[in-house]
């Protein structure tokens, strides 16, 4: 069995409990591309058998959160989980819903964001929240985020909590966008709830629960599906046997994907790079 399958990570499991699991269920390789933190929940996508090799492919994909920005508090970890380092009061412009969408307006495009110490980001070949806990200092330099969209979901005035959907590239750390727009609305905040809805194509509404993955009920997305769009070509018995020792062949075609078929059966993926075909993925 060789793909994906999108599972909806529940809360107070990390995604290593998940692809455990799932090696014990399937019987198979598995990985994950785009941990999510033990509290967050949503989309994960785990890569089965020969899938692994896609993940070169997934590390680039935009993402989609709903988050839940707690004001009012600021934490060390950034998140629901960590100590109270800062209280301050939340007033009623905070909560307000046509200043929250101009600090949102003011949130979108190309960025430098810090990622937050308790994360599992390495500088120096150790986690920065191995850092964070032996109470060690440590420069983290800031990284080129992108923010697409910010949409306002709700505002509780009781609970004093703004519900958000965020649209954000690869490497965007939720936690301390909310730290930023807490910032912004003159007050302090942390990610109370965090929920990833969409990573590249894979959503949430075609997601399943590890018991679902136990009980056999999910589809596999194959690797000739998710290649679905890229150009095919198809190979002679010779050709086959050349691509399959790793032998360049050349095609007169653009720089890109193929999918590879050899009378009619999808044998892979092959690359082609100033006309020289070579193997990627073979199943």
């Amino acid at each position: 069995m060789d793909g994906i399958v999108i599972i909806n990570k529940p809360k107070q499991q990390t995604s290593h409990d998940i692809v455990r699991k799932a090696k014990k269920i399937l019987n198979e390789k598995v990985g994950h591309t785009g941990t999510l933190d033990p509290n967050a929940t949503g989309v994960l996508p785990l890569l089965i058998g020969k899938g692994t090799e896609l993940s070169k492919y997934l590390i680039n994909h935009d993402k989609t959160y709903e988050a839940i920005l707690q004001l009012g508090e600021k934490r060390d970890t950034g998140d629901v989980e960590g100590k109270i380092i800062e209280q301050k009061n939340v007033t009623e412009k905070s909560l307000n819903t046509e200043n929250i969408n101009s600090v949102f307006k003011t949130l979108i495009g190309k960025q430098e964001q810090i990622p937050p110490i308790y994360s599992a980001l390495k500088v120096n070949g150790k986690k920065l929240y191995e850092y964070a806990r032996n109470g060690e200092n440590v420069k983290i330099e800031p990284r080129q985020i992108e923010i697409y969209s910010l949409e306002l979901l709700n505002v509780d005035n009781i609970d004093k909590t703004i519900h958000f959907k965020v649209e954000c590239s690869k490497g965007t750390y939720i936690r301390t966008l909310c730290e930023e727009i807490a910032e912004r609305l003159e007050t302090v905040g942390y990610m109370k709830e965090l929920n990833r809805t969409r990573v590249g194509d894979f959503r949430i509404e075609n997601s399943i629960t590890i018991e679902q993955l136990e009980q056999s009920q999910y589809q596999i997305i194959t690797i000739e599906q998710f290649f679905k769009d890229e150009e095919f070509i198809n190979l002679t018995e010779k050709g086959l046997k050349l691509f399959l020792n790793g032998v360049q062949l050349t095609y007169h075609l653009a720089d890109g994907i193929y999918r590879i078929y050899q009378d009619d059966k999808f044998i892979g993926i092959g690359t082609i790079k100033n006309e020289l075909l070579k193997r990627d993925i073979v199943i």
